[in-house]
């Protein structure tokens, strides 16, 4: 028998596929289910592709509105939990969980360090800070493998950071002048019915929302690309909602530091994920595409310097339910449950 993960939020889009790989993993075996609004229904009932975990039933969450400690998942004896629920309800369940297990939250509520950056983009108290769980950022594989909590990053901070910590690192672009276009599948936004998200509203059409500013991650980016760069940057981000189920991507720009040579910014990039397993910075002239990370835990990468602008372009590329939410968090939890850090997970995508 493996080491037990439980799953609260099982039924959303992120908790199915954190399920789909926890199902494969070689170390890990699924326990306890919970989804707060699908409590006492089966998990085949929301998730058919599951097949082997269909009869599992879907218990309350303790902690969740409408819900007691008699009414909670019974995570006792759970060595590793994780949290799959919409921003802000976190907070709320963590008291409720054995104090031993490991736990990964694949939502918002301990990204942020400021509180009052939390309060401007989330509202309500700020629940505090757990270890930011990027793996491919220096020094974030070692504090990971040493936290018993840790706050998955948003699918878009995913993409953006990746493809532009690097060169903030290295010295390759200015921190004061960043600009991104991300384009999101529909999953992004969760499985609660919303009109603008109907099939016959977004079949044909890309249509930006929050724009100028309002977009929750972006707090979470500006932190994450401020500690890379050792000042705090200025950066625009436009998301795009994209025809599509799946997937992220971004368009990262940034002005090319004084100096320095247009080689500079895929060496920065080639030398920051060499070894890494999961990220893949292409041969010249090849262009990540969503279609080729899907269903991975993959982030593909590739750079250009606009000579005429004097600006570097990063293009990054991946799944957004996979390293951009559940693939990444069972990254997280391997690397703290002391087993290989890719176990249940893969580099290569699906396709077509």
């Amino acid at each position: 028998m493996g080491l037990i993960a439980a799953v609260a939020g099982a039924s959303g889009y992120a908790g199915g596929e954190l399920l789909r790989l926890l199902a494969a993993h070689p170390d890990l075996e699924v326990g306890p289910l919970s989804a707060a609004g699908n409590a006492g229904r089966r998990l085949g009932e929301l998730h058919p592709q599951l097949v082997t975990l269909a009869d599992r039933p879907l218990l309350a969450t303790t902690g969740e509105p409408g819900t007691d400690a008699a009414e909670g998942a019974a995570f006792d004896g759970a060595d590793v939990v994780f949290l799959a629920l919409p921003h802000g309800a976190s907070a709320a369940v963590v008291p409720s969980l054995p104090p031993d297990a490991v736990v990964v939250d694949l939502g918002a509520d301990f990204r942020l360090a400021d509180p009052a950056v939390w309060e401007r983009f989330y509202g309500g108290a700020h629940a505090g800070t757990w270890t930011y769980g990027l793996p491919e950022l220096p020094g974030a594989r070692e504090a990971v493998r040493a936290s018993r909590r840790v706050a998955n990053p948003g699918c878009y901070p995913t993409a953006i950071t990746l493809g532009l910590a690097p060169l903030l690192v290295a010295g390759v672009v200015e921190p004061a002048d960043l600009v991104v276009v991300a384009a999101s599948g529909t999953s992004g936004a969760g499985r609660a019915a919303k009109p603008n998200l109907l099939g016959s509203e977004v079949m044909g059409d890309l249509s930006p929302y929050k724009v100028g500013g309002t977009h929750q991650h972006l707090a979470e980016i500006r932190q994450q690309l401020s500690a890379s760069a050792g000042v705090a940057v200025t950066m625009s981000f436009t998301p795009i909602l994209a025809p599509m189920p799946r997937g992220i991507l971004a368009t990262c720009t940034g002005r090319l530091a004084a100096g320095v040579a247009s080689t500079a910014a895929r060496d920065a990039l080639v030398a920051a994920y060499a070894d890494e397993p999961f990220v893949t910075v292409l041969p010249e002239e090849q262009w990540p595409h969503t279609a080729a990370t899907s269903g991975s835990n993959s982030c593909q990468l590739q750079v250009a310097v606009d000579a005429d602008a004097g600006r570097v372009v990063v293009v990054a590329a991946i799944d957004n339910l996979g390293k951009g939410a559940a693939g990444q968090a069972l990254q997280s939890a391997n690397l703290m449950l002391g087993l290989p850090e890719t176990a249940g997970l893969s580099a290569d995508g699906v396709a077509p």
